[in-house]
This record gives structure tokens, C-alpha cells and sequence, in this order.
């Protein structure tokens, strides 16, 4: 239930460390109240063209988000579609952003890189 400036949104990141071998995402974590932009950046593994991201709510499954491939959305959700963005410009940290935060996006939201696809956890 939201209550007038009591209302926010929790994001949190996993963040890996600063590594060449890991993946990094920041910030570390984010509160934002509601209608508010929102964007997460990630640095994918050296060498790694695929980006994923997902979430997770309090006590639910992953939930996927989206994949891109270098600077292209491969795969995205309804859900991605209707009030997220995503890129991955070259030379520069992949990101994914919220276009108006909602109290049911209060999760952790995790990102995931590879040399090549892999299935992914759904939902459905």
C-alpha cells in the first residue's frame, strides 16, 4: 500500500566487484519514489556479446527482463516492452532503465553476460 511520500521503490543490483573477469553493476543500490526514471548500468564480462537481465522479488522466482546482443534487443517481455528500456552501446556500460518506477518494481535485479545464448529462467 502506498502512502502519499512514504511510497518508494527498493532497487537493489548484484554487484559482482570491479574484476576484468566479473560482471559489475551499479549503482549498488537505488531508492526512488513512484513515477520516478530510473537506470542501472552493467559492465559485461571482457569478451561477452550477450547482456541478460532479470529480477527478483521478495520470496518469487527470477523473473527474465530482456537480452541483447552488442547493441540490439534479442529478446524482451511484454512487461520489458510496456515501461522498461535496455542498450548496450558499444565502448560503454550496458544499462536498463525503468520510464516510471511502481511500487512492484521494488526487487534485486541481477545482469548476466556470455560469449554466446543460453536459455533462460521463465516466468511462464
Amino acid at each position: 500500500m502506498c502512502l502519499g511520500l512514504l511510497c518508494c521503490v527498493a532497487l537493489l543490483f548484484w554487484g559482482a566487484g570491479s574484476m576484468d573477469t566479473e560482471v559489475t553493476q551499479s549503482p549498488s543500490h537505488l531508492v526512488k519514489g513512484k513515477d520516478q526514471r530510473v537506470k542501472m548500468d552493467c559492465v559485461p564480462k571482457k569478451g561477452h556479446s550477450y547482456v541478460y537481465w532479470y529480477r527478483r522479488k521478495l520470496e518469487e522466482a527470477f523473473e527474465f527482463l530482456v537480452y541483447l546482443q552488442d547493441e540490439k534487443i534479442i529478446e524482451d517481455t511484454d512487461m520489458f516492452k510496456q515501461r522498461f528500456s535496455a542498450e548496450c552501446p558499444q565502448n560503454s556500460p550496458c544499462s536498463l532503465g525503468i520510464k516510471s518506477t511502481k511500487a512492484s518494481d521494488s526487487a534485486l535485479y541481477f545482469c548476466a553476460s556470455s560469449q554466446s545464448t543460453v536459455l533462460h529462467v521463465s516466468s511462464s
